[in-house]
């Protein structure tokens, strides 16, 4: 992957976190916290790019991701509190953080997978919606 290649994967994955249409950059590609609209409004990129099971990939990123950040809390928690750890917030809040992560981070976790799907497969014309109809 030469220079080029790097710059549109981390623009792809830049946009997927901060919420916004991997493919364009565009706002509002999210329609709720557990819904991605139909359609980007600006490149009209569909999210689910033909497959009704597209986003079995992204459920399973989505856990992935979850763990990776209870891990690193963890991990940063032991660290900061040696040799005082507190056991009991540890016992009660992480079980309460691995319910509450993937929650949290179920539309970042559909949008990096879209990223990542765009990144191996190029957008074809069937991934593209067709315009709104004009009145």
């Amino acid at each position: 992957m030469g220079f080029q290649g790097f710059r549109r994967t981390a623009a792809l994955f830049t946009r997927a976190l901060t919420l916004r249409c991997p493919n364009c950059g565009a706002r509002g590609i999210v329609a709720s916290w557990f819904k991605l609209a139909p359609a980007c409004a600006r490149c009209r990129l569909r999210p689910e790019r033909g497959e009704s099971d597209y986003f079995l990939g992204g459920m399973m990123f989505n856990i992935a991701l979850a763990e990776a950040v209870f891990v690193t809390a963890l991990i940063i928690t032991l660290l900061v509190t040696w040799p005082r750890v507190p056991w009991s917030l540890l016992q009660y809040g992480a079980p309460a953080a691995m319910v509450l992560a993937p929650i949290l981070l179920y539309p970042v976790s559909r949008l990096v997978w879209l990223a990542f799907d765009l990144m191996l497969r190029p957008v074809v014309p069937n991934d593209v919606a067709a315009p709104p109809h004009e009145s």
